[in-house]
């Protein structure tokens, strides 16, 4: 008890003063609200979905691999199926979970669905209450490491069932639990779990509700606790390694069952982690949706290394880490565009070491390929293109060395070379719809009822040729800045002409990208709202025509002259934004329910839409673009159950949205650039790494003043909207003025740049 006592003490020194990065970062004269950054993180935003996969309330510590929320269906149901030990992949469900239960033993099964109340979730603490059971449950997690206190408000026998969910077994033995669960890919979990008090005996359960009282070990196991038993503590440890690692990872952590110590130690973590960005000034809606946007993005990558080691699915063996954390569990399609961005801001550490570990995960594989979707239990090829070359080229570009470039161009080169540019394929080698685009400069369609003849086609995820060919052009130009850097010019020069297929599939009658077939016809007839099938994945992927018009992130100087001009071009992006959903909803979302977030033919919550509000840049309109995306994060990012418009992908979106509203945003991913929106923040402290801080002071910045009447970058009066990363990356000060009414002309002859000429 004395022990407990000194680490709550310990605990409440590290409390006692705000995260040192979000005190600097409070401007001088803003009355302080005693709230720190993870007060205003609502783990329950976005708990329901506008259509497809919603948020969870997750609990875990940044990037760690211990992640736990609740086992249920959905967030409008009153009940839980037990409680979860470790969910393994992002938005999969937990590969170990348990239940407490007090009553009758002939109602004891393998899985039970339990009603809940008084539900209380932050990113560092789980708490909910049992309520028909009058059960208590207080949980906490430390990297790799968790506690439970359950306590039990009733007389009689007290019960813990323990479950693997399948393709698994658990035993116990006195007050050890032990347990495997077979992850696919040669990829297993253990468990290792400790309670403080110890069962009198041990069984398994069936459906029946009979116990085999002794028996052991199986998918399930029940615990009989004494009767008079109020509490009982579970301390446990996980690992890809061994059950023994397992073990030592719990003693490692978290050396008693005191679950306010591990939460105060856990709170700390997230403050310092989110404190890395203070802003003020705001209500307090704008600030919740800031850190809880923030928060979400550390949800993954997950850091598997374990005591220097770690299990690597991509070869099914266990290396030693070279002392540098191995991280997997990332969806680089959705990623690249925002949160690795802003990791390599605020995190550059820990961008080295992801970036590092997909160059070695990629060694590792038979074919050196740069994963696209690498996860726990190995790389699941997913989406379209190869985006992580975007995040290795956009990482070097802006300052960071903590990977070999010249290995990473590699396997990024083979994962556009040698691998299969079809979708969700990990053909190998390539085949003759990949020797096709090398020949003619595009993925061609299928003509309306021609039958596929590739066998290495999904059958539901179809070619995707226009998504492949607008993505496969920027990850080229990507690689074209990568060959640049390395000193291989022939390659930077090939890549760059390569880059520019984008021009091949579009249509100077309609200023649209529109699918070709083979022998290089346009395929007609074509509905850029609604054509392709289900996902427009004949043409399109998941969006339609009119949110892939401005997929060409690489170059967007030469779209403007594509689409006509400046003039055509803010034209044509308006009127995006106010074309109507042809028909029915409900027909709209049949076809295209990923979709969603809509304002007019834009899809606020698909990830290629991101870059779309701030184009207006590029053709002379700054100031649309300031009220489109104050109009975007209003109407889309609330702080509310359904204020996530659409997946959020482990950061993908919520990136985004942190980026947006502290005022800018990376465009081009591979540019060391950044393009201006509009602050909702009167002022913002981002500390950049090594004592140095970029400033945004936005004066008169609100809901009303959301235009710049004029800007300063570090003491100079800039006219353009976009600044280099070279500008902050020592640290600056961004100043603008804000008003109520556009300034026009502000920004209006400078835009950002563009890819350089074709050779």
């Amino acid at each position: 008890m004395m022990k407990a006592n000194r680490i709550l003490l310990l605990a409440g020194v590290m409390l006692s003063t705000l995260t040192t990065s979000y005190a600097q970062g409070v401007s001088k004269g803003k009355k302080a609200t005693g709230k720190e950054p993870v007060d205003y993180v609502n783990p329950n935003i976005g708990n329901i979905s506008h259509m497809l996969v919603p948020t969870y309330p997750t609990t875990h510590l940044p990037n760690s691999m211990m992640r736990v929320f609740p086992v249920r269906h959905d967030y409008t149901t009153n009940m839980i199926g037990g409680l979860p030990l470790i969910v393994t992949h992002h938005r999969s469900s937990s590969s170990f979970n348990f239940y407490p239960y007090q009553g009758a033993e002939s109602t004891i099964t393998p899985t039970k669905q339990l009603s809940y109340d008084q539900e209380k979730v932050t990113p560092y603490r789980y708490q909910v209450y049992l309520d028909e059971m009058n059960i208590g449950v207080d949980f906490a997690p430390s990297h790799q490491s968790a506690v439970y206190k359950i306590s039990f408000d009733r007389q009689g026998y007290a019960y813990l069932v323990f479950n693997t969910g399948g393709r698994g077994q658990v035993k116990a033995v006195g007050n050890t639990i032990t347990g495997s669960k077979d992850l696919g890919n040669k990829t297993s979990l253990y468990i290792y779990a400790e309670t403080d008090v110890t069962p009198t005996k041990t069984g398994v359960p069936d459906r029946s509700g009979s116990i085999s009282w002794g028996a052991s070990p199986a998918g399930t196991i029940a615990l009989l606790y004494p009767t008079g038993t109020k509490k009982v503590g579970i301390r446990y440890g996980v690992s890809f390694i061994s059950e023994e690692q397992a073990k030592k990872n719990l003693n490692r952590e978290i050396k008693n069952y005191d679950v306010n110590a591990v939460a105060a130690i856990g709170r700390k973590i997230w403050n310092d982690a989110l404190g890395k960005i203070a802003v003020s000034g705001a209500v307090d809606k704008e600030t919740t949706v800031f850190y809880t946007s923030l928060y979400r993005t550390f949800e993954r990558p997950v850091c598997i290394s374990e005591d220097g080691k770690y299990f690597s699915a991509s070869d099914g063996q266990i290396h030693n880490d070279e002392g540098r954390p191995f991280y997997t569990d990332d969806w680089t399609w959705d990623t690249y565009r925002a949160a690795h961005p802003l990791r390599v801001l605020i995190n550059k550490q820990v961008e080295n070491d992801i970036l590092n570990s997909y160059v070695h995960m990629a060694e590792q594989t038979p074919n050196h390929w740069m994963p696209t979707f690498p996860g726990i239990s190995g790389d699941d090829r997913g989406m379209n293109s190869n985006h992580g070359i975007a995040s290795i080229a956009d990482a070097y570009a802006k300052g960071l060395r903590g990977f070999d470039l010249a290995k990473a161009y590699e396997v990024c080169k083979g994962a556009i070379e040698d691998k299969s540019l079809l979708p969700w394929s990990k053909a190998v080698p390539s085949g003759e719809l990949d020797d096709f685009y090398k020949q003619k400069g595009y993925f061609p369609a299928l003509k309306p009822g021609e039958t596929e003849t590739v066998a290495n086609v999904s059958k539901w995820e179809k070619r995707q040729p226009i998504a492949v060919t607008l993505g496969t052009s920027f990850d080229e130009w990507c690689l074209s800045q990568i060959a640049g850097d390395l000193g291989k010019t022939d390659d930077a020069q090939h890549y760059l002409k390569a880059s520019y297929n984008y021009r091949n599939v579009f249509n100077p009658k309609t200023g649209f990208f529109h699918p070709k077939d083979k022998d290089g016809n346009f395929i007609e007839p074509l509905d850029y709202r609604t054509s392709g099938g289900p996902g427009a994945r004949d043409y399109y992927d998941e969006n339609n025509g009119y949110v892939y018009r401005w997929d060409v992130q690489h170059n967007i100087g030469d779209l403007v002259n594509l689409v006509g001009g400046n003039d055509k071009f803010v034209a044509a992006l308006e009127n995006m934004f106010n074309e109507p959903i042809p028909g029915s909803r409900w027909d709209f979302y049949a076809i295209l329910p990923d979709h969603t977030g809509n304002v007019g033919m834009f899809s606020m919550a698909n990830e290629p839409s991101f870059h779309i509000p701030y184009l207006y840049n590029y053709a002379g309109a700054p100031w649309r673009t300031q009220k489109r995306i104050r109009s975007l994060l209003d109407e889309w990012y609330r702080n509310d159950l359904m204020g996530v418009p659409g997946d959020e992908d482990g950061g993908g979106m919520t990136a985004f949205v942190v980026f947006s509203e502290l005022g800018f945003y990376p465009v081009t991913p591979g540019s060391p650039t950044y393009n201006i929106g509009s602050p909702c923040f009167p002022y913002v402290k981002m500390n950049v790494g090594n004592g140095k801080f970029f400033e945004i002071k936005a004066h008169n910045a609100s809901f009303t003043n959301k235009y710049i009447q004029s800007a300063k970058l570090n003491g100079k009066v800039i006219n353009q909207p976009w600044f280099k990363h070279s500008d902050i990356a020592n640290g600056g000060v961004l100043e603008l003025e804000m008003g109520p009414v556009a300034n026009k002309t502000w920004g209006t002859n400078s835009p950002p740049p563009s890819a350089a000429p074709m050779p």
